[in-house]
């Protein structure tokens, strides 16, 4: 199966330009269904509904969400129609496998009270302080995707329009507007700390964010300035990129734009995805209703 998996992965990574973190789910997903054939003595020829039956019964028995169980299922469904299409197999035993309903919790965001303390952490007078000031009012000034924020280079900033040239997922680039908060800051870091950054190394990466030796600063290391940034500003909050992400949405469906546009910024194909953020405070559901409706208040 091993062949298999690698033409299939050179194939995600090629023609579907597929994410280093897509890549990585569906190599995990396949080693651990690989494991699975070995258990039961299956070979990935002798696979039928009645052994998808089996393997399935036993992520449920993992109490693997429905949605790991439901990307599990997307991963290996589109291996065996690699599969199928280069004629290794006759039929994908995935075909008629139906995804389980998935839950769709509400996402995890910051109050407004609580990222203005994360703005205040950084010390501006190090090139360090200046780039994670940078780095915070971006991600939350334009929503992007911490795996977007890593591609960014200098060229892709636009000071006169405040906007930033985002590389998204499959290839799809789209312009996304900032604030003057984020402009301020990104100036800044660009004119002295990041300069000071790149100067450590002979070869300047033309990434904005630079890490401490001068090289691109990766996801997992933006994972860890937030991380400590939350520590610094003393919040007994869980920290992640996408809590950014997430909060950039609500406060903007909060403060009364469309979903329409919120969904464009974010960079989502479908609207379904961006519908997860309008759910509202029952304070400024009431607040609505109290100035909105005839009969709410006396006139």
């Amino acid at each position: 199966m091993q062949s298999y998996k690698d033409q299939f992965m050179e194939y995600l990574q090629i023609e579907k330009n597929a994410s280093p973190l897509t890549l990585k789910h569906y190599g995990r997903d396949l080693d651990e269904f690989h494991a699975f054939l070995k258990s039961e003595g299956v070979t990935l020829h002798e696979c039928e509904y009645s052994v998808i039956r089996v393997y399935l019964s036993r992520q449920h028995e993992a109490n693997y969400s429905r949605r790991t169980i439901s990307r599990k299922i997307s991963s290996l469904r589109s291996f065996f129609r690699f599969l199928e299409r280069e004629e290794i197999i006759q039929q994908n035993p995935f075909l008629n496998v139906t995804l389980p309903k998935r839950d769709n919790p509400i996402p995890n965001f910051f109050y407004e009270e609580e990222l203005e303390k994360l703005f205040t952490v950084s010390d501006l007078s190090t090139p360090l302080g200046q780039r994670n000031q940078a780095l915070i009012e971006l991600l939350y000034g334009t929503g992007i995707r911490v795996s977007e924020c890593t591609k960014i280079e200098v060229s892709d900033l636009d000071f006169s329009l405040n906007t930033v040239l985002v590389h998204g997922k499959g290839s799809k680039d789209r312009y996304v507007p900032y604030g003057q908060f984020a402009a301020k800051a990104l100036q800044a870091y660009i004119e002295d700390g990041r300069r000071e950054l790149a100067s450590k190394r002979s070869d300047e990466s033309k990434n904005i964010f630079l890490n401490a030796k001068g090289g691109p600063l990766t996801a997992d290391g933006i994972r860890l300035i937030l991380k400590k940034m939350v520590e610094k500003a003393s919040l007994t909050v869980d920290i992640h990129p996408h809590k950014l992400r997430h909060s950039f949405a609500t406060h903007l469906l909060n403060e009364g734009a469309d979903l329409r546009s919120v969904q464009e910024l974010l960079g989502h194909e479908r609207l379904s995805s961006t519908q997860i953020y309008t759910h509202v405070s029952k304070d400024r559901l009431k607040n609505v209703y109290m100035n909105s409706h005839p009969r709410a208040n006396k006139r």
